[in-house]
């Protein structure tokens, strides 16, 4: 498959289409809203299924398997924020917290594009190591911290676990309810094994697809909101959107073939490298930088990045996958 069959094949899938139907309701004015407890509800069903299959897979992986490409998931996490905030910093000349707080976003992870990845991978009928979604669950919280101490260090010089912004940080990257979700039902699943899975298999897959679908209507009734705010952002914020999923994909690529990953597992890798959080990082970051503009964050996680990731980067990141293991 090459790449322009690929990236057809992903913008014709059903997610994606509800996707875009959500970004016409939202630019169209139109009156289709959801109720707050519905996409709450949905989220929490998405994290659960994600944890609990990707703990399912650890145990049937053994940790001899997973411990190497997990190690380098949580190192990319935690390093993408590092050299992302003085880009933020010099080029595009956002404020200490701003620069915090974006760099905390895009080194997080988007758990939706992780799943249109794997629908994308599974409709091409490629591959992918199962526990990879343990990736997701361990990238999440070490990018929201250093991001958060990236903001506050620059603030006011020494950092303390009395500063209440760091303290919230800290807690809402290990309490938070993507990220307990996300591990608690990751354990759950690499507790319970196979023989627990069927027991909630009729749950937890069979209506997985049509739940995605419901999700990204609204996604893309929030992304199409937030089109506005691109005059705000700025230029340098919507070349940034599209730079740093690239840079950060490919790198997520290289590190997922160093680690031994399959051609699924390695744009996986590269898919969660390049998304940007709009779940986990929003929450903490109100609360530990509350300085910070929230319009830059979300507009380039949800109305630039996001977009691009679910459209074009996953198949990008495919083949580029695809050609290094060649």
């Amino acid at each position: 498959m090459d790449l322009l069959t690929a990236i057809q094949s992903n913008l014709l899938s059903p997610a994606i289409l509800f996707f875009v139907l959500g970004i016409f309701a939202a630019v169209s004015k139109s009156d289709l809203k959801f109720p707050e407890a519905l996409y709450s509800t949905l989220t929490i069903y998405l994290l659960t299924a994600i944890g609990f299959k990707g703990g399912v897979a650890v145990h049937q992986a053994g940790i001899g398997a997973v411990w190497l490409p997990a190690l380098a998931a949580m190192l990319l996490g935690a390093l993408i924020p590092l050299w992302t905030y003085p880009v933020l910093r010099k080029a595009g000349k956002f404020s200490v917290a701003d620069a915090g707080a974006i760099a905390a976003h895009y080194g997080s992870v988007s758990a939706v594009t992780f799943i249109a990845a794997t629908n994308f991978l599974k409709s091409i009928h490629q591959p992918y190591e199962s526990y990879a979604s343990a990736f997701l669950a361990i990238m999440e919280s070490p990018a929201i911290i250093v991001g958060v101490m990236l903001g506050k260090g620059a603030l006011g010089g020494k950092l303390s676990l009395r500063d209440a912004g760091l303290r919230h940080a800290l807690r809402d990257a290990v309490l938070g309810k993507g990220v307990l979700l996300l591990v608690g039902s990751l354990i759950i699943g690499a507790l319970s094994g196979p023989s627990g899975m069927t027991m909630v298999e009729g749950f937890f897959v069979t209506p997985f697809q049509g739940v995605l679908a419901l999700f990204l209507l609204e996604m893309g009734m929030v992304a199409g909101r937030r089109l506005g705010d691109l005059k705000k952002a700025g230029l340098f914020l919507v070349i940034f959107g599209i730079t740093a999923p690239l840079l950060h994909g490919t790198v997520g690529v290289l590190l997922g073939l160093w680690a031994g990953l399959s051609i699924g597992g390695c744009t996986l890798l590269g898919v969660l490298a390049a998304s940007a959080s709009y779940i986990a990082a929003p929450a903490a970051v109100r609360l530990s930088l509350p300085e910070a503009n929230p319009t830059y964050s979300l507009t380039g996680a949800l109305a630039i990045t996001f977009p691009f990731n679910i459209t074009l980067g996953v198949p990008l990141f495919f083949e580029i996958a695809k050609r290094l293991h060649s």
